[in-house]
């Protein structure tokens, strides 16, 4: 999908220079100048700059939304015994959940943090583990 966004776009841009250049080599061209017209002028400065507006939101806006969907059904599944990473980079398993907050088990540390702050979800209950061999 970007791959084709790009072609289209350098596409545009090499009509575009290859009009131009016409436009000077052309002898009969050369004889008569044109004056550019302001509203085709201004017509295409909006286009472009829509473009470039709908290429950030595809590089930039639409992925970070994504992620933060994926993060916040990832903290609404969680459940006692989920093992999570915290912002912070702490590394715990839950151990109950309350409405803004949960319980989690570190080294011999228990710890109360509020849901917004977990990272990831390394293993969930009931699923088997990954080994790294």
């Amino acid at each position: 999908m970007m791959m084709r966004f790009i072609a289209l776009i350098l596409l545009l841009v090499q009509q575009s220079l290859m009009a131009r250049d016409a436009a000077v080599t052309d002898p009969q061209a050369v004889k008569t100048v044109t004056q550019p017209n302001p509203t085709g002028q201004a017509i295409q400065s909006m286009m472009l700059m829509g473009v470039f507006v709908l290429g950030m939101w595809f590089l930039l806006i639409q992925p970070q939304r994504k992620k933060a969907k994926e993060l916040e059904s990832a903290q609404k599944a969680l459940k006692p015994g989920d093992k999570i990473v915290t912002s912070s980079g702490i590394l715990g398993v839950v151990l109950n959940i309350k409405d803004k907050s949960l319980s989690i088990r570190s080294a011999e540390t228990k710890l109360e943090i509020e849901k917004s702050s977990v990272l990831r979800v390394l293993e969930r209950v009931g699923e088997p583990s990954e080994s790294k061999s």
